[in-house]
């Protein structure tokens, strides 16, 4: 049972339309869910002005601010009281239950990691999201904390995708395949039949290889590959989306005719149109670390800060932080020390 509203801290001033986006998300999420408080972090002209209007928000005033363009473990390191690294240490402290900004992603990571903390055993944390597929999303991971991953880690993000997907998804049993360039267990790069070995000996509900073209498909709930790959199938997947609404949007709109079909089947096509907008889900999760962080899109409008926290409020009530600890708990030790 929920004892106390779910605490989620905002990044007032991360990402490119904020703080005027940030803001309007938010008040749309604390109206949609009466069990959130947000503590909105930022300059105090910004967070309080807004507290003071809204009785389920809380301002906590962070005097500085990391650039889109600043390098991110930098930055972290240098700016303890922007708004990223105050965020996080809401979480590190247990005064908020769950951190989100569309700021900058490398300052995320390096805050998540060097402020939040890891998990035990947890060598590198990664991003993971969900992706539209035919049928329910998938969780593909990582998508970009780790452009270049060993054979182990890749078996530790399918271990915490699969907690998520269960935690966050509700499938009972994921199917978590890896993404490669064929179906047998011997195609590949060499780090992709060494992960796809260690994956079969190590994790529950293992399907095998999937390919670029299996992603839409839902031939698996959980995909697993290395941040470089999976941040361009991700970015490939976005773009492709947005094309082909355009091109569909375009033809509708063609002649007398096309608009007369398009009147019959805009319930239809706006439901679609909702389905694959990036927007509906709003983050994606930093897994790995010993609180809630949640990495949005520097581009981000109001409607995907609410989708954020919405989908943020879901993670913290299931537990997730808990569950993918539970699911590395069970896994054999790694032989090294996590990495910076």
């Amino acid at each position: 049972m929920q004892h106390r509203p779910t605490r989620i801290a905002v990044d007032a001033v991360g990402g490119d339309f904020a703080p005027e986006a940030v803001l309007e998300g938010v008040t749309a999420a604390l109206a949609a869910d009466v069990d959130l408080t947000v503590l909105l972090v930022g300059p105090d002209s910004v967070v309080n002005a807004f507290a003071a209007q809204h009785p389920r928000a809380e301002g906590v005033v962070a005097d500085d601010t990391i650039g889109m363009q600043e390098h991110g473990a930098s930055a972290v390191r240098a700016k303890k009281e922007s708004s990223i690294v105050v965020g996080c240490r809401l979480v590190r402290d247990g005064e908020a239950d769950a951190f989100f900004s569309a700021g900058n992603t490398g300052a995320m990571m390096a805050a998540g990691v060097l402020v939040t903390g890891r998990l035990p055993g947890v060598m590198r944390p990664a991003i993971g999201t969900a992706l539209p597929t035919t049928g329910d999303p998938c969780v593909m991971l990582d998508v970009g904390a780790n452009a270049d991953c060993r054979a182990e880690h890749l078996a530790q993000f399918a271990h915490m995708g699969r907690a998520y997907a269960q935690a966050a998804m509700g499938i009972a049993e994921p199917r978590v395949a890896l993404l490669n360039i064929g179906e047998e267990a011997t195609k590949g790069s060499l780090l992709a039949q060494e992960a796809h070995a260690l994956m079969a000996a190590t994790v529950p509900g293992f399907i095998g290889n999937v390919e670029g073209r299996d992603i839409p498909t839902g031939a698996a709930d959980v995909i697993v590959t290395d941040g470089f790959t999976g941040n361009v199938a991700l970015k490939l997947m976005e773009g492709l989306s947005k094309s082909l609404l355009g091109q569909v949007r375009d033809a509708m709109t063609s002649s007398a005719a096309a608009k007369v079909a398009a009147a019959v089947l805009r319930p239809a096509l706006e439901g679609l149109k909702e389905r694959l907008d990036p927007d509906e889900l709003g983050a994606a999760p930093l897994l790995g670390l010993k609180g809630l962080v949640m990495i949005g899109h520097g581009s981000s409008g109001p409607r995907a800060v609410a989708s954020a926290l919405r989908v943020g409020a879901q993670a913290v009530r299931q537990d997730v932080v808990a569950r993918v600890a539970a699911s590395l708990a069970v896994v054999e030790p790694a032989s090294e020390t996590p990495e910076a």
